[in-house]
């Protein structure tokens, strides 16, 4: 069962009770053909990532996981790009961090199976290289910080993409 959290302040981070920081992240599902999920490897995690980020000041989660997905991809065409769920995901106990993770789905038509993209964007990835593929999205590959926890409303979703009980936003 998934807590679902509704988050108005798009706000890069806010001290709240506690001394607890939120910081607003989005996280991109984009697939193709309805079967595979865009994957990399990048520096800093063992394990497969999707493009993601975090929101800029001013910035809503849909304006941020289009500009993210852009930035870390190249990919600039999407079919459509449709809200998922919104978590909390506990970055760190010690100072307490936490993510509030907007999920996005996004399917695209890309003919290319594999590539690497230079990271463009001002953010700390900048320059970096990032190589792509993609994996089925019943995969049981380990991916870091917990970024398929949300691979199987893909496969559950109806014929537009949306999840089953979840509200777009």
């Amino acid at each position: 069962m998934w807590t679902l959290l509704y988050v108005q302040d798009s706000q890069q981070s806010s001290m709240l009770a506690h001394d607890v920081t939120y910081v607003q992240k989005v996280c991109a599902y984009i697939t193709r053909n309805g079967s595979e999920v865009l994957v990399f490897e990048g520096p800093g995690h063992d394990e497969l990532q999707i493009p993601k980020g975090t929101v800029e000041p001013g910035e809503t989660p849909r304006e941020a996981v289009y500009r993210e997905a852009v930035e870390e991809s190249g990919l600039a065409t999407f079919e459509g790009v449709d809200h998922l769920v919104t978590d909390v995901w506990t970055r760190r106990e010690s100072p307490p961090k936490r993510y509030v993770r907007h999920f996005y789905h996004a399917p695209v038509h890309e003919p290319r199976d594999a590539w690497t993209h230079t990271v463009t964007g001002t953010g700390a990835e900048r320059g970096a290289e990032f190589s792509f593929s993609w994996v089925d999205l019943g995969t049981d590959a380990a991916f870091a910080l917990d970024l398929d926890d949300y691979l199987g409303t893909l496969t559950d979703a109806g014929a537009d993409g949306s999840a089953p009980g979840v509200a777009a936003d």
